[in-house]
Formats: structure tokens, C-alpha cells, sequence
């Protein structure tokens, strides 16, 4: 397997107690809201008529082209400041309309220079948006996909179907992993049925550990709620630092982004939110501050931040550059910037 290398000139010199440089290589794992990556024909039984060349959005060839094109930038991009030229090796999306678009995204020339694929199951969502996995082959083997469904407690919901938790098994670096994408309920649904979803995906995670403890789980979507919120910090008990985190806890690197440094990853009002967020399970990390990367560990988080990505100007500027504002085509990418996660492992 292609791997990715990382030669670090070692700042861990002293607590490892050696003066030779080590190797090691260095895996990136991503994620990114599309924004509306919809074609321009109706998928039946779903609600997609504001994406049809007749509807608001005047959703036309044109327009699609250029959105696929801006995507497949973004996607290639992400990664790439430490990894030049090679990038993820998986990257979770949300805001997919069907496995049409994902053909088309994986035809674009920055993706398919890397021969990316995909991974997708047609889901309930009633807008029709998806969640999906890229993966480049080369660093990422699938070996399995399930759609957990998002399942309503009341009665009264049960006709709003919505999108699950595309969960995807396989192995990076040698070693079993696991990914669950998500996308949970808007912020109109209220803070009940985000925490509802967060214990459902809690329970997918923990059913993935109990059946290979050594499997290292990332948890990442887009979560229509802070690091902060109930719903991650609570009930999927993401915590900031990796020295609080038990057994039966997550990682949240991105916590710290929003709470102490006061970024986000979308912009409401002129203030920053942090939604995108990918959280690891104890397996993931070098808790007792060892260094020890005999197995696959994190590194260090990241929140793109590309010029192309934010408005340069105007009474939005500094917040990310959306297709679509205002009913103004802006050409742009996406209202959510990605997000990458970093792993070590010590080459032998």
C-alpha cells in the first residue's frame, strides 16, 4: 500500500530521550459539507424541485458544472499542508443529493488524478441529501458500509424521515478503522433531536468497540451544533483534552478552536460556529503522552481556511463563500469550511 510520509525533524526530541530523527507516516482523514451538491433532474419521491432548472435556485447545467469543479478544488486541497500532492485519505461528505453527483465529483481532474472512489446508500432524507465517503484507494481499503437509520422517539415525528449514520469499515496504515458520517437534524428541530441522534450515535460507536476493541472509530459530520453544545459534549462526551478522555469517552479536537480561539467553521449574524467536527475514540490517542506511535495515533487537527473559500469583500467578508446567497448565484463553494484530522504512525 502507498503510503503516506511524513519525515519530522522531531520537537519530541527531548521526551523521547534520542537524538536520531524519526519517520514516520502521516495519514489525513477529512470531512467537508457540500453545500447542496444537487443535479439538475428530480429524483422521485423527493423533495429537490428548488434544484431543477424551473425552480428558485434556477438550477441549471452551468451552474452544476461550476459547483463540481469547486468542490473537487476544495476536496483535493484538504490535507495538503502537510501532505502536498497526496491529501486525504478519506474525506466524509454531507449535503449529497445521490451516487449520480458522486460519479461526476470523482471524474473531476483534482480527484481523479488520485483515482478517488466513493461509498454511498441512498438514504430517507425527504430534501434527498446524503452523507457519503471520497477515499483514495491507494491509502484506504473499504471493507464494509451500513446505513444506521435515525430512529424518532415520538410517535408524532415518525413521518420526518431523515438522514442516518452512513458508517463505513475498513483499514488505514495496517490498522482497522471505522468512519461514521453524519449530518444531524437542523437547528429548527431544536436541541432535543440533536441529542437524540448523538446517543444513537453513541451506541453505533460503542457497538463497533465492543466488537473490535483495537478498531480506532472517528466520528465526523456535519453536527448543527457546537463542540460545546449538549449534544456533543455531553451525550457523546467529547472532551477537549486529550488527558480528560476515559474509556468511555471522545476526543474532540476542535473543541479548544471554538471555546478558546473563538473560530468556526460557518458564520451566523458575524459570529463564528464550529458544526463540522470529527471526534476519536481513546485507541486514536497517545494519552499518557508517551509518543509512542507504534500504532496510529493523532497528531493535530485543522480548519481550512483557503482565500478561494471565504468572501473577500463586501458585508460578508472573512465568513465562507457560498453558492448561493440572497437568491444571488455567487459561484461559490460551500456556507461550512472542511475539517482534517492528522495521524502518526512510526514507520518500522
Amino acid at each position: 500500500m502507498k503510503r503516506q510520509i511524513l519525515t519530522i525533524a522531531l520537537v519530541f526530541m527531548a521526551s523521547l530521550s534520542v537524538s536520531a530523527q524519526k519517520k514516520f507516516s502521516c495519514y489525513s482523514i477529512g470531512f467537508y459539507n457540500l453545500e447542496n451538491l444537487f443535479d439538475t433532474c428530480h429524483d422521485v419521491g423527493k423533495n429537490d424541485y428548488e434544484f431543477l432548472p424551473s425552480g428558485s435556485y434556477r438550477w441549471n447545467g452551468m451552474k452544476y458544472d461550476s459547483k463540481q469543479k469547486n468542490m473537487a478544488r476544495a476536496l483535493a486541497d484538504m490535507g495538503t499542508d502537510v501532505l502536498p500532492g497526496v491529501g486525504c485519505a478519506a474525506i466524509g461528505v454531507s449535503e449529497i443529493e445521490n451516487a449520480h453527483v458522486l460519479t461526476d465529483l470523482c471524474a473531476q481532474p483534482p480527484l481523479a488524478e488520485r483515482n478517488f472512489q466513493f461509498v454511498h446508500i441512498e438514504g430517507p432524507d425527504q430534501r434527498g441529501v446524503d452523507c457519503a465517503l471520497l477515499y483514495n484507494p491507494s491509502l484506504f481499503t473499504v471493507r464494509d458500509t451500513k446505513l444506521v437509520p435515525y430512529v424518532y422517539e415520538l410517535p408524532e415525528d415518525s413521518r420526518r424521515a431523515t438522514r442516518g449514520f452512513f458508517t463505513v469499515s475498513g483499514t488505514l496504515a495496517d490498522e482497522h478503522v471505522a468512519i461514521i458520517v453524519c449530518h444531524l437534524p437542523s437547528r429548527a428541530a431544536g436541541s432535543y433531536y440533536r441529542e437524540l441522534g448523538a446517543k444513537q450515535i453513541k451506541a453505533v460507536k460503542d457497538s463497533l468497540l465492543a466488537d473490535d476493541p483495537d478498531c480506532k472509530v472517528f466520528v465526523m459530520g456535519d453536527m448543527n451544533d457546537d463542540p460545546v453544545s449538549r449534544s456533543m459534549k455531553d451525550v457523546l462526551r467529547g472532551k477537549p483534552d486529550v488527558k480528560q478522555v476515559e474509556s468511555d469517552d471522545m476526543f474532540n479536537p476542535f473543541y479548544n478552536i471554538l471555546a478558546k480561539e473563538g473560530k468556526g467553521t460557518l458564520m451566523y449574524n458575524g459570529s463564528w460556529n464550529l458544526f463540522d467536527q470529527i471526534l476519536l475514540t481513546p485507541n486514536a490517542l497517545d494519552k499518557e503522552g508517551t509518543r509512542d506511535y507504534s500504532t496510529m495515533k493523532y497528531w493535530k487537527q485543522q480548519v481550512i481556511r483557503r482565500d478561494y473559500l471565504l468572501q473577500q469583500a463586501g458585508k460578508y467578508k472573512g465568513s465562507p463563500k457560498r453558492t448561493t446567497a440572497g437568491g444571488v448565484w455567487l459561484d461559490g463553494y460551500s456556507d461550512h469550511l472542511p475539517v482534517v484530522v492528522y495521524m502518526l504512525k512510526e514507520q518500522r
